[in-house]
């Protein structure tokens, strides 16, 4: 059997380490969205919870019902939330990223026709990554629009560095930060109940601290990445990737192995088949000897193409039996490679492992 494991205490680590870059006061936003990146959004909010994170945050409404519906209590900001489910969205007591006049306007209707007040929102403004947010020039709008409703109060402001990791681009950020400095010049010296601003994601907590604010949003760190290998270092990854050997195999010279004939054996070949694919994560891109798993600590290629639920694997130089365990990954260093020789990037490679493979907690 394939699974997941989930190591906790590597969680709490990183939590920690972000942690001590912060001021006490600081808030931290967990990001939950994508099944916790490829780990398990329930299990890990409910982690979370116990460390008292001040918020979490998903994509869509649907993943904030999940934790709801788990006994997830946290306020969940909805970072991408949709019209046509504000309704659910507010049955559930989860709280709308607003990004548009549109948005504002239907969420404003819905409040008033359940008389609800001071509903906690959440505006987005676009200062440069140019894929949601109200424009800078908006905010005199947003203001005037606001100070005449008492259906909603706001709970935090904010916007998102494009690439705060990029230490070529800090002008760049800078840039960012100072028209986000605008937004909240603005709205702290008209409203007086006290707003979250947030601005820092990941590589923005390491960066640029004179944009923490008064939350920042911590993302791909605390699953165990930093933005350089030297910030990696100091993190914990908290996802390890195993299977095992279902059967193993003697090919002739000649013979070949899986689908279209992808591997020709040029001499006498011992292979491993095992239960995990395309399906659960394992990029195609990964088969003909491009990527490798780990059995008895000495690196195997993948031999053929990756099919759908298995791969196969030369161990013509490893002592390995049936049953014997295999990892996929269990370092930053090991999903890094995966990632660079797929062409994409970690986030890719965690976020795509199948919500099929189980999830062990240790």
């Amino acid at each position: 059997m394939s699974f997941l494991e989930l190591n906790t205490n590597a969680l709490q680590h990183n939590i920690s380490y972000f942690k001590k870059k912060l001021l006490p006061e600081t808030k931290l936003l967990a990001v939950v969205k994508a099944f916790a990146y490829g780990h398990d959004a329930i299990v890990l909010s409910k982690i979370l919870e116990k460390n008292k994170i001040d918020y979490l945050a998903v994509a869509y409404t649907e993943e904030g019902v999940i934790l709801r519906e788990n006994g997830i209590k946290t306020p969940i900001l909805v970072l991408h939330a949709q019209a046509q489910n504000y309704n659910l969205l507010i049955s559930h007591n989860l709280e709308p990223n607003i990004y548009s006049h549109a948005n504002l306007e239907e969420f404003k209707r819905i409040l008033l026709k359940k008389n609800l007040k001071t509903y906690p929102i959440h505006l987005k403004f676009n200062t440069g990554l140019n894929r949601l947010g109200f424009s800078i020039g908006e905010c005199d709008s947003i203001i005037e629009d606001l100070q005449k409703n008492n259906t909603i109060k706001i709970q935090s402001i904010f916007s998102h560095l494009a690439a705060s990791e990029d230490l070529e681009e800090i002008a760049f950020t800078e840039d960012q930060i100072r028209k986000f400095e605008l937004v909240r010049k603005k709205f702290s010296d008209t409203f007086q109940h006290s707003i979250d601003f947030h601005l820092s994601n990941t590589s923005g907590i390491i960066n640029f601290p004179e944009a923490h604010y008064n939350m920042v949003r911590l993302g791909i760190g605390m699953y165990g990445f930093g933005n350089c290998p030297e910030e990696t270092s100091n993190l914990r990854p908290v996802a390890s990737l195993k299977t095992v050997i279902s059967q193993i195999h003697e090919i002739d010279t000649g013979e070949s192995v899986g689908y279209n004939r992808g591997y020709i054996a040029e001499k006498k070949t011992r292979t491993a088949t095992l239960p995990i694919g395309h399906a659960d994560g394992i990029s195609r891109t990964l088969g003909n000897g491009i990527g490798f798993v780990s059995i008895n600590s000495k690196l195997c290629p993948i031999i053929g193409n990756v099919c759908m639920d298995m791969i196969m694997v030369d161990i013509s130089d490893v002592s390995c039996k049936e049953k014997d365990e295999v990892i996929i990954f269990d370092n930053q260093e090991t999903v890094n490679k995966l990632a660079k020789i797929s062409n994409t990037i970690s986030y890719e490679i965690l976020t795509g492992i199948s919500a099929r493979i189980p999830r062990k907690i240790i």
